[in-house]
């Protein structure tokens, strides 16, 4: 039987994209620990240089705690317009060589570019002139990773940065994942990572001696994934055009909360995490969800949608407040709170389109 041709995929992902823009238009910053994002009492980083990664300032980090961690950083304002046209640079970059091209978000990509136009066989040549060509017309660094599927192209991404490359070829590939820690792998979470360590699961070779049926009962399909990527296998095409279903964040509190006060206080950032990827995706929504779960661990939704995509923050800011307001009283207290935007279009498609109503 005739062998499948082993895609070559190649994941690009810009350095410290947000805040690399900033310091290539203002050199009062370059080299010097910068974050975007607001740095008011509720502020959240949306991205940090790399000079300030290396005080432990992360995205989606409360401000406070990162002046805290870094008491010089310097907090620089969004400007998402700049970045999206850097963004629009970048993707006319990747169409010069395959139009299977499936953003992730404004700052990465997966490419398949196993037939491409400029008839280029090694992948790994490819990533190189793409690289070189981001770095001329933008001025900025990428990273990329390069695979025989998705799952590992990411990963090997992550293993050269900042502004290097790496290779899984495919007989490293199961080698690859044996040795890593499953809080490592793509697709798996702190807390699933927690749960599969409790388990005795640590690396991806425990995770391969699971059967898939134990891992189909501890974690349901999610199980199927895990199953195969343990062993390098994913058959997921590079997707053009992809649209997300859903883009949320949620915390579980440390104690239980139960006062509106409290409450809004930390659905504030996670409504600044939700706007942020609605930004980074170029989407927007017509439906906010906010998730509950109790102290007893009981768990409600409530949602609004709207006739047509909330146009702007302080909408999707009321809305949700006012969803949080009409659980009230409460009969027992919060230990998770989480918010979602769904009914997803593109934001370009949204232009136009009358002033957001409910329905």
């Amino acid at each position: 039987m005739e062998q499948p041709e082993i895609r070559k995929i190649i994941h690009l992902d810009m350095d410290a994209f947000y805040a690399s823009v900033e310091q290539r238009d203002n050199p009062e910053l370059r080299h010097k620990p910068v974050a975007v994002g607001g740095s008011r009492q509720r502020g959240v980083v949306a991205a940090a240089s790399y000079e300030a990664r290396q005080f432990g300032v992360r995205s989606a980090m409360a401000s406070t705690v990162a002046l805290r961690k870094c008491p010089n950083l310097i907090f620089v304002k969004p400007r998402f317009e700049v970045y999206k046209a850097v963004s629009l640079q970048i993707r006319a970059i990747f169409a010069e060589y395959t139009h299977l091209i499936e953003p992730l978000s404004l700052d990465e990509a997966y490419l398949d570019v196993t037939e491409n136009h400029k008839q280029i066989r090694s992948a790994t040549q490819i990533a190189e002139e793409i690289r070189a060509e981001i770095l001329e017309r933008t001025g900025l660094t990428a990273s990329a990773g390069i695979s025989y599927n998705k799952f590992l192209a990411k990963l090997a991404s992550d293993y050269r940065k900042p502004n290097g490359q790496y290779v899984i070829k495919p007989q490293h590939g199961l080698a690859f994942v044996e040795n890593l820690k499953v809080g490592q792998f793509h697709g798996i979470g702190q807390v699933t990572a927690a749960r599969l360590n409790q388990l005795g699961i640590f690396t991806g070779l425990d995770l391969r001696q699971q059967p898939e049926e134990v891992l189909r009962l501890h974690f349901g399909k999610a199980g199927s994934y895990y199953y195969t990527i343990a062993r390098a296998i994913d058959h997921r095409p590079v997707t053009p055009d992809r649209i997300r279903k859903s883009i949320g964040s949620e915390t579980t509190f440390e104690q239980d909360l139960s006062t509106q006060e409290e409450l809004a206080e930390q659905l504030a950032p996670l409504l600044a995490s939700v706007w942020r990827n609605c930004e980074r995706l170029q989407v927007l929504g017509r439906t906010v969800t906010l998730k509950v779960k109790y102290n007893d661990f009981e768990q409600i939704t409530r949602s609004r949608s709207m006739m047509s995509s909330i146009p702007d923050p302080a909408l999707f800011e009321r809305i949700s407040l006012e969803l949080l307001n009409g659980i009230f009283p409460l009969s027992k207290s919060i230990r998770l709170l989480g918010v979602s935007m769904s009914n997803l279009e593109r934001s370009d498609e949204c232009a136009g389109q009358q002033l957001a109503l409910p329905f």
